[in-house]
């Protein structure tokens, strides 16, 4: 019996990277596990079925998180697929993981890139935990994806690093209202990770050279490394934790 056995949790944007490595460490700690995608349906039925093969319960669910539309149908599938399961549509893990970059100077950013970056950035974690709220077992976890960017400068990125200092001000500003009910909403702000959003870097031998010299280990984060801690922010031992940024950049800039 793993950390998680009889949790249900919602992963956006689990179908691949740090979303895919956190559907399978949830899973694999028992929690019934909805890998949510936005175009990626494969690659989403294949982390569920990876998790079912080990044992794990899991499901994928598509849904477009920029529009409040889409929130509902997330929402709606996958309270049928653990009531389904439980009984219940009730849930108790809630991570905020699916967003989108912008690699574009202030000076050349496109306002119709801006919106959408903020839409899927800002607003959708914002109008997911709206909607959690009634749904969200006391006790339960809320786990956002932020970026160490909120406190390092690269001008490259600006857009980028407004958005996820929003969340950041999202996960302080909650913690007091959730506490009563033993909700812990917490932040974690990876550096450079060995993902699809990064593959251009990675390609480059110089560029790739520019991220792991980031950190102070020598090498780019892999998304187990941040598995590992939303792991540990969805099980009871995380339970004195909320409100909080945790730096994962492997000491980035320290």
């Amino acid at each position: 019996m793993g950390k998680l056995s009889n949790k249900a949790a919602i992963v956006t944007g689990g179908s691949r990277g740090i979303g895919r490595a956190i559907s399978l460490r949830l899973g694999r700690e028992g929690a019934t596990v909805a890998v949510h995608y936005a175009v990626g349906r494969r690659a989403a039925e294949e982390a569920a079925e990876e998790i079912i093969r080990e044992g794990g319960s899991a499901f994928a669910v598509g849904a477009d998180l920029r529009t409040l539309d889409g929130i509902r149908t997330l929402y709606e599938v996958a309270g049928r697929e653990f009531a389904a399961r439980s009984g219940s549509a009730e849930f108790d893990i809630l991570v905020n993981n699916a967003g989108s970059g912008l690699p574009v100077s202030i000076e050349d950013t496109k306002e119709e890139e801006f919106d959408s970056l903020i839409s899927l950035n800002v607003k959708a974690p914002f109008f997911m935990v709206q909607r959690a709220l009634p749904l969200l077992r006391d006790g339960g976890r809320i786990i956002q994806l932020s970026s160490a960017v909120t406190r390092i400068s690269l001008p490259s990125i600006p857009a980028y690093s407004m958005s996820k200092a929003a969340i950041n001000g999202l996960t302080l500003s909650l913690a007091n209202q959730l506490g009563p009910r033993g909700i812990t909403i917490n932040a974690i702000a990876p550096g450079f990770v060995a993902t699809d959003m990064n593959a251009g870097m990675l390609q480059d031998p110089g560029s790739r050279r520019f991220g792991a010299e980031y950190s102070i280990f020598g090498r780019w984060g892999e998304p187990a490394d941040i598995a590992s801690i939303a792991e540990f922010l969805a099980s009871p031992e995380s339970g004195w934790i909320t409100g909080q940024v945790i730096d994962a950049s492997g000491g980035s800039h320290l």
